[in-house]
């Protein structure tokens, strides 16, 4: 009988746009495998080629509460499921989930990528989750980090034990899928855009700010932004703020999109002025894959994917003014400039950032701890 491997996270749209070519990967090493996230419309999807469980997850802070709650939930479906290795990816699953686990005696792997607002702000709540990270990564089997930066700061801070760990480039990109697409401009608009959830620590307000300066200087200059809006998050941007920045011009908002190869492919640049605590964000590398030049902060995971003046340019974290010059510099170069800027990007991401790298080292890491 095939050893069974389970896969979980905060939300079935994850699972499904980040782990779906993992987890069929993990199933052709001739494994079972089981997805568990809480329902949502990608649900459906993860049935029709897995095992699926549904998982009640309270995504919001930390309530003593809600938190026993959670961790009772997870040991109850583990104890009927009965994985071999459970595969936790973000905050809840890789501390409730994990606690449970040891309860049952179930080995773990765990992905820690992207802290957040979390670990932004150093209050009493970032003490408990780094108290709740030392308790429950004691019980875990192996630590994946996505960047350099957390790897350091947990080991520094004594949270994890350093034997366990280890350093993943992010989740990876499918570079077979993400490639270079010729595109056809339109009237020689010069397209930036920018894909995350709409929250304003993604460098938002920065982003709305720069457009307002760069507008009045150059013509033919459109700031495109795609993702979430509204989400259930302290830090995210209202529908109404954003039309507001529709109505005036400094926008275009495009909304979702389950192909995001398409809105990559008519931009000229991709920019992420994060100041969130990212992990590697999956779209820079999707957009580096694409040969698009990137322009993101030097900060956390997103300074990990650009070689600064090379595949793009790195900004100051929180400073509009720089990511203005870092833009102008941007549309300041020939376009050939900027196709080489895109092929060293390209490059990178087969070297480094292959999602190849990143399943491989799962699959030894699990038939080493089975």
């Amino acid at each position: 009988m095939n050893k069974k491997i389970a896969i979980v996270s905060n939300t079935s749209w994850s699972l499904f746009n980040f782990r779906f070519n993992l987890a069929r990967a993990i199933k052709k090493a001739r494994y079972e495998v089981v997805l568990i996230a809480p329902y949502d419309e990608y649900s459906d999807r993860l049935s029709e080629e897995f095992e699926y469980h549904d998982i009640y997850m309270n995504n919001k802070g930390t309530n003593p509460k809600e938190d026993i709650k959670t961790t009772i939930v997870f040991y109850k479906l583990y104890k009927d499921i009965k994985p071999d290795v459970v595969l936790h990816y973000t905050i809840k699953p890789n501390i409730y989930g994990t606690i449970a686990c040891s309860l049952l005696g179930i080995k773990t792997i765990n992905n820690i990528a992207g802290l957040g607002t979390l670990f932004i702000k150093q209050n009493f709540v970032t003490k408990i989750a780094k108290w709740l990270y030392k308790y429950s990564q004691s019980k875990a089997d192996k630590i994946f980090f996505q960047n350099r930066d957390d790897f350091d700061m947990f080991i520094g801070e004594g949270l994890v034990e350093k034997v366990k760990c280890d350093i993943l480039p992010g989740s990876g990109v499918d570079t077979g899928k993400f490639i270079p697409v010729e595109h056809n401009k339109e009237n020689n608009r010069f397209v930036f855009l920018l894909v995350a959830r709409m929250l304003w620590d993604k460098g938002i307000g920065e982003y709305v700010e720069v457009s307002k300066l760069i507008k009045a200087k150059y013509k033919n200059v459109e700031f495109q932004m795609l993702g979430f809006l509204d989400v259930d998050n302290h830090s995210a941007v209202s529908k109404e703020q954003m039309q507001e920045w529709v109505d005036a011009g400094y926008v275009n908002y495009l909304g979702v999109s389950d192909d995001v190869k398409v809105e990559i492919a008519k931009a000229d640049c991709v920019v992420l002025p994060s100041f969130y605590r990212e992990g590697t964000p999956r779209i820079l590398l999707e957009s580096a894959s694409m040969e698009k030049p990137i322009i993101t902060t030097d900060n956390v995971g997103c300074r990990d994917v650009v070689d600064d003046g090379l595949n793009g340019y790195l900004c100051e974290v929180r400073n509009a003014q720089d990511l203005a010059d870092k833009m102008e510099m941007m549309l300041g170069l020939s376009d050939d400039e900027r196709v080489l800027m895109g092929k060293a990007g390209r490059e990178k991401m087969v070297r480094e950032f292959d999602e190849s790298i990143v399943i491989g080292k799962y699959i030894r890491t699990i038939k080493a701890i089975l």
